[in-house]
């Protein structure tokens, strides 16, 4: 967990919440920009074992925290601080190529109102153990595929590193429905990277349209939009951080 002392009670901390196939690493970028603006930040790491326990474990993370909170979820992450974001504290949600969801509505179900992206096709499944129960199913993006489908726009040696350093998602998150849809509440911003092909970039419009959330579209941006373009990606952050303090 990356964590800095807020520079006031007014200002709110940015939490950045990681989705599938990712980990905090991922926000390097934007945790730099971030802080050379001032802003406290929190990356924790994203547990990806299903919606609601992921969730649950978001929001006692921000409960945690002293003073207001923007949440921002990227991918998957996005559906974890539409259920988290209902918490206390938290004054805005952010969300950066993310799925945002509607309370009752499953990442399933949002996305099969439209055409399957590429990643569909080349999730590879595993299994691990569960306590008690037969073995559950987790899944990650075949390494020969990451590249085209998460990160177009990252050099070549990055998402070398990237494909063989993913972490799986829990094949439940498809299915488990919202338990609460915090932009009803609470104001929200969201990025469109326009060349996504692993949340197809009409998924990422019509939620953002939906929860009625300030959009700002990155052409030829790929999902790991966090990673390529940092500066866009934090500037909209700051923009909910200033709207919010």
């Amino acid at each position: 967990m990356t964590t800095s002392a807020a520079p006031s009670a007014a200002t709110p901390t940015v939490v950045l919440v990681h989705g599938a196939f990712a980990d905090a690493a991922s926000w390097t970028g934007v945790i730099a920009e971030l802080r050379s603006h001032g802003v406290a930040v929190v990356a924790p790491a994203n547990p990806l074992r299903g919606l609601a326990s992921d969730a649950a474990y978001l929001a006692s993370v921000v409960a945690q925290i002293d003073g207001p909170v923007v949440l921002v979820g990227h991918s998957y992450g996005g559906a974890l601080i539409t259920v988290a974001g209902i918490t206390d504290n938290v004054v805005g949600l952010v969300y950066v190529a993310a799925y945002v969801l509607e309370k009752g509505e499953s990442l399933g179900e949002l996305q099969g109102r439209f055409p399957d992206s590429p990643l569909v096709s080349s999730l590879k499944q595993w299994t691990y153990p569960v306590a008690g129960a037969d073995p559950a199913v987790e899944v990650t993006i075949a390494q020969d595929a990451f590249p085209s489908i998460f990160a177009a726009d990252v050099p070549a040696d990055v998402t070398e590193v990237l494909a063989v350093a993913q972490r799986p998602l829990a094949a439940e998150a498809f299915t488990e429905p919202a338990a609460a849809a915090a932009w009803r509440t609470k104001p929200s911003w969201a990025l469109v990277a326009g060349a996504d092909r692993g949340i197809d970039p009409e998924v990422q419009r019509f939620g953002a349209e939906r929860a009625g959330a300030t959009v700002l579209e990155v052409d030829g941006a790929s999902h790991a939009v966090a990673i390529s373009r940092p500066k866009q990606v934090a500037g909209l952050i700051l923009d909910a951080v200033r709207a919010t303090s």
